[in-house]
């Protein structure tokens, strides 16, 4: 396991984090007939992807000031797949040999119903995005073998396992660099939970992943207020 500053990699090198939506089952079981209505009229047949631009990130330990007016957060516990070298139209035998390894990551939302618009306000907030310090080798490791469990202020509120994905963390990056190319040090968020659970102001939060790894922040309101 490495010790390093990731946001500040990140930051200096103007990589990107990319997010992903509708990748695990359970959350396509939650959105049931909705996938069949319009604008799309079906389940998606491509990876949806969103941004979490750099204003987003920030440390383990974080204070996250919500915006004005908002008073919670749905935390989309999810692992970030960092790139090594210059991916484009990887295999899916080679896919995980470009990756440095896994990242735990606190990708929050504001909560909000539809997918069928943009959410930037909603996803794209300062803070939006703490990160831990470590990465997770995956070459002895399967990312599908690993449980991501929520707690705040201390109680366990939920765990996820990850072998429930639509597309497996190699198959996402096949998918993903057959139209777009990831350099390195770019993130690939596997995918998050949808109704994912929620933490308000005051809150102290941490996700933690089979012992090898946690992040944790704690969420304050714009302008002081608790």
């Amino acid at each position: 396991m490495t010790q390093h500053n990731l946001t500040n990699q990140i930051r200096t090198s103007d990589s990107t984090i990319y997010g992903v939506v509708l990748n695990d089952k359970p959350s396509l079981q939650a959105l049931g007939d909705q996938l069949e209505q319009p604008p799309y009229n079906q389940a998606p047949k491509a990876p949806v992807l969103y941004i979490k631009p750099q204003n987003t990130l920030v440390d383990n330990g974080a204070i996250v000031t919500l915006p004005a007016g908002e008073e919670e957060v749905e935390i989309g516990a999810t692992i970030g797949l960092l790139a090594a070298k210059t991916m484009s139209r990887v295999s899916l035998v080679s896919a995980l040999l470009d990756i440095a390894g896994g990242v735990l990551v606190a990708d929050l939302s504001l909560p909000h119903d539809s997918y069928y618009r943009p959410a930037i306000r909603e996803k794209c907030f300062d803070g939006a995005c703490p990160v831990s310090n470590q990465v997770i080798p995956l070459v002895d490791l399967s990312v599908e073998d690993l449980e991501l469990t929520i707690s705040i202020n201390g109680a366990e509120v939920a765990t996820k396992r990850l072998n429930q994905q639509v597309r497996s963390a190699a198959q996402l990056l096949v998918d993903v660099t057959e139209f777009m190319t990831l350099r390195p040090g770019d993130m690939l968020l596997i995918g998050v939970t949808y109704k994912a659970p929620k933490a308000k102001v005051g809150d102290q939060v941490s996700i933690s992943i089979n012992g090898l790894s946690e992040v944790s922040f704690t969420l304050s309101q714009s302008g002081g207020g608790q």
